[in-house]
């Protein structure tokens, strides 16, 4: 399979898995965003951004399923993009974005998954499954959230329940890049 000419099996290993503990480290931070003040598109989009184009270098170190991990890295810094240049002042016009990235993003890693063997694909699986699951809920959530933000606006729960989403994920994905380094690892010894 063809690889980066010039780096080695460990130093690829290595940048992999400090791609996913920045993830995991992204996903902290979604966490932590300060709700009751309200989150800004600004913020949302640079952390999509900044875990899109994680994903996209670690992406372009894998062995396997290169372009596809490189796609679901491009579509989440894309989704980031969307936020940073149609800013929305109200809540829900975020929502259609972020439920479009998750499913896309899910799409693409479950066909991943399909290429794949091993505890990898089963991570991958397992990423994708979370994506989907947490649209689903963005989704389902979304018309009982509709009366609530109607009648009180977007109050500080439903929003850090948002910015908790984008925390899901990111663990997740992260968790996945850390057991492809893992693979990585073990392949070079």
């Amino acid at each position: 399979m063809a690889t980066r000419p010039g780096l080695s099996d460990y130093i690829r290993a290595r940048a992999v898995r400090v791609a996913g503990i920045a993830i995991i480290l992204l996903g902290g931070a979604a966490a932590l965003l300060p709700s009751e003040k309200g989150i800004s598109s600004d913020m949302i989009g640079g952390l999509l951004i900044a875990a899109g184009l994680i994903e996209l270098v670690a992406g372009s170190l894998r062995r396997e399923v290169r372009q596809l991990a490189m796609a679901a890295g491009g579509v989440t810094a894309l989704a980031g993009l969307l936020f940073i240049i149609n800013p929305e002042t109200q809540f829900f016009p975020s929502v259609a974005p972020v439920v479009a990235w998750l499913v896309i993003r899910g799409l693409i890693l479950a066909i991943a998954a399909t290429r794949t063997a091993g505890s990898v694909q089963t991570w991958m699986a397992l990423s994708a499954g979370m994506d989907v699951l947490l649209a689903a809920l963005l989704i389902t959530g979304l018309s009982i959230a509709t009366i609530v933000v109607s009648l009180f606006g977007p109050t500080a729960p439903l929003i850090a329940t948002f910015a908790w989403i984008l925390a899901a994920s990111f663990v997740v994905n992260g968790l996945l890049l850390l057991e492809v380094a893992s693979c990585e690892r073990d392949a070079a010894a």
